[in-house]
């Protein structure tokens, strides 16, 4: 499996096509964040833009490779491995974002409450940022897992699907994305940190589910 990871994690960066979602990930804390600004707000806003990313990530670690490597590539390990192997590039790919993401943040908020009144711990403050960001990047690749081939192959469909999917899931309070992300607002509003433990484990539930579904199927829909 590390070897397969390895070689569409090569595909992924020879194509370039991992800049956009990159580029629109770095603009939206560009044009959201300032320096100085309360930490927890800073993580749950720079998490949420990683709902839609890590999904885009998945569709372009899905779609890469061209068909007929994809076909041989398939006979050769079989297509549940090989498509397994294209989801973890993608949730590994999107980790990466995620978590350098949550670092400038880190460098450049001020560990303050809301209303800069309350101190913050960082230590605690760092930890529930990244766990938010793993959460919001779990919850989109379970979006792009199961928008994406083989579930939806035509992008007339997934792109649309995915894009909605991904907006319901920052907006319904049922969502673990949504309450990770609400946690690190309230917390700020309080100047406490809320560790989203609950949120990161349905959230990594729903991606595993979501993956298994896909590489089920995929000897079928390929």
């Amino acid at each position: 499996m590390t070897a397969l990871v390895r070689y569409h994690g090569a595909l992924l960066l020879r194509s370039h096509r991992w800049l956009p979602p990159v580029l629109v990930h770095a603009a939206f804390l560009v044009v959201g964040l300032q320096a100085g600004q309360p930490v927890l707000d800073g993580f749950g806003y720079a998490a949420a833009a990683l709902v839609p990313v890590s999904a885009w990530l998945v569709r372009v670690c899905v779609t890469v490779e061209p068909p007929a490597a994809r076909h041989v590539l398939a006979a050769a390990v079989g297509p549940r491995r090989a498509h397994l192997a294209c989801l973890l590039t993608a949730a590994g790919a999107s980790t990466v974002v995620g978590l350098a993401g949550t670092a400038v943040i880190a460098l450049f908020s001020e560990a303050r409450s809301g209303d800069h009144r309350t101190a913050v711990p960082m230590g605690s403050a760092t930890l529930a940022g990244v766990l938010t960001a793993l959460c919001c990047v779990l919850a989109g690749v379970a979006v792009g897992t199961l928008t994406n081939r083989p579930l939806l192959r035509s992008p007339a469909w997934g792109v649309p699907v995915g894009a909605a999917a991904a907006l319901l899931l920052l907006v319904t309070g049922a969502s673990p994305a949504n309450a990770a992300v609400a946690g690190m607002v309230t917390g700020s509003a309080h100047g406490v940190v809320h560790v989203p433990l609950f949120p990161l484990l349905a959230a990594a539930l729903g991606a595993a589910g979501a993956v298994a579904v896909a590489c089920a199927v995929s000897p079928w829909r390929e």
